[in-house]
């Protein structure tokens, strides 16, 4: 009886080492692009409230277009693990190749498009008419680096599949530091302001596809894969990634339904639901980092053959999200003294915010479920039920949002909202691994 119960727990241990190797870097990378806009916004804030005010503005819109094409990372994360786990590393670097070259041609339509619609884009958005210039100024030059952003999501997706989540957090904390000296280089010493704080981070990002780009050529090189665009690869890349995108779209419409309602609500009712909003996706990175660690670990085992192994992966990852879910939710409710003031000094407000914050708490063991099963799914490639469970969630979540100021609910009814709109989720992703039916072996899912 003595030798299951060690057999076991060394398991246990083999998959923590695993999960911690991947997720800890994963979790210094994701902050990277949060990060760029806080630094654009600490720099900008010197130079007035108006060019603050339309920084602010493009960075939401920019924000969008980033979440947006996340898939990109997802899809190509999930496809090369499965052919490493295959043993076909000369396959799995040139699935990645297909997936950088699908971001660069998506990108440059994105380009075009953020060219010409960033007056309506920032209209759409609410800038004020003297925050408007600078927000086009900043939206337009920056969309110049939106190549190089996908790119560096398509890379980073390679090297996940590849199981190197180090090399990606090296090039993150690179390109803020480079973001940080360029944009006070060319914001106050060539006195280019938000046209500069703009450059800056063009550059940055054009510096993180150029390293990426190094690596994942070296690679292709060391492994004998072709550098040129194969169309059948790059149509298999999109055809993985439409799913997520529609998942990730649906998602977005949530996130910004509840910031509408918020908003009907009154003034005091957005500004603490933008804190709690704030707060929330800020432990969203800590929960997503383990369904990264879970992307890369499921494809890699399914690619290999190993359902047993899979299984015991995600019943190990469950247990570290919904561990980190009640350490998150408890540091939430103890520290709230401390954090709070710093968010707002607004008594209203802050009031608001006690009852939210603790719904908040109380959702995350939950949440940490819902992203480490999100991502084993994204990594067996299972992107079309994700599309629809997310979908089934949205048609669940409307209802119960709009019912909040019809009622007179309050921000805290908008919250039990979010917090449906999680067990919904979670509903629908535990019943799915539960079925057994995401558990398709092989080099390439069928």
């Amino acid at each position: 009886m003595t030798l299951p119960a060690d057999l076991r727990s060394r398991d246990r241990r083999r998959h923590d080492r695993e999960i911690l190797a991947l997720a800890v870097p994963a979790f210094g990378a994701l902050v990277a692009e949060p990060l760029f806009l806080m630094a654009d916004s600490a720099i900008i804030g010197h130079l007035g409230t108006p060019q603050l005010a339309g920084v602010g503005v493009a960075a939401a819109a920019l924000s969008t277009v980033a979440g947006v094409f996340v898939f990109l990372a997802y899809a190509t994360t999930a496809a090369v693990a499965r052919r490493i786990g295959a043993g076909d590393r000369r396959a799995a670097v040139q699935q990645g190749l297909d997936g950088i070259w699908l971001a660069l041609l998506l990108s440059l339509g994105v380009v075009v498009l953020a060219l010409l619609l960033a007056p309506w884009a920032v209209s759409l958005l609410g800038a004020s008419p003297t925050a408007t210039p600078y927000a086009v100024t900043y939206l337009r030059i920056s969309s110049l680096g939106l190549p190089a952003m996908l790119m560096v999501m398509a890379a980073t997706g390679v090297l996940r599949g590849l199981q190197d989540t180090r090399t990606p957090l090296v090039v993150a904390v690179g390109g803020f530091a480079a973001n940080l000296g360029l944009n006070v280089l060319l914001v106050y010493g060539a006195g280019l302001g938000v046209a500069g704080s703009a450059w800056g981070t063009v550059l940055a990002q054009t510096g993180m596809a150029a390293v990426y780009l190094v690596v994942v050529v070296r690679g292709a090189r060391r492994e004998g894969a072709g550098l040129r665009p194969d169309l059948a690869g790059i149509r298999a890349c999109a055809k993985a990634g439409g799913p997520l995108m529609v998942r990730t779209l649906s998602l977005r419409a949530v996130l910004m339904i509840a910031t509408a309602v918020a908003a009907r609500l009154g003034d005091d009712e957005i500004a603490g639901h933008q804190i709690a909003m704030t707060l929330w996706i800020f432990m969203a990175f800590a929960l997503d980092a383990i369904a990264i660690a879970g992307q890369a670990i499921v494809g890699r085992y399914l690619g290999a053959g190993d359902v047993p192994g899979t299984r015991a992966a995600t019943r190990r990852m469950v247990e570290w999200g919904v561990g980190c879910g009640v350490l998150l939710g408890l540091l939430l409710v103890v520290a709230r003294p401390l954090y709070v003031p710093l968010f707002t000094p607004d008594p209203v407000v802050q009031a608001q915010l006690q009852d939210v914050l603790l719904l908040v708490a109380l959702s995350q063991p939950a949440a940490g479920v819902v992203f480490v099963l999100d991502g084993v799914l994204m990594g067996a490639g299972d992107g079309g039920y994700l599309a629809r469970a997310m979908l089934g969630t949205l048609v669940a979540f409307v209802p119960a949002a709009l019912a909040v100021p019809a009622l007179g609910l309050g921000l805290a009814g908008l919250w039990w909202a979010m917090n449906l709109f999680m067990l919904v989720r979670g509903a629908f992703l535990c019943g799915r691994v539960r079925s057994g039916k995401w558990l398709v072996t092989g080099a390439v899912r069928a």
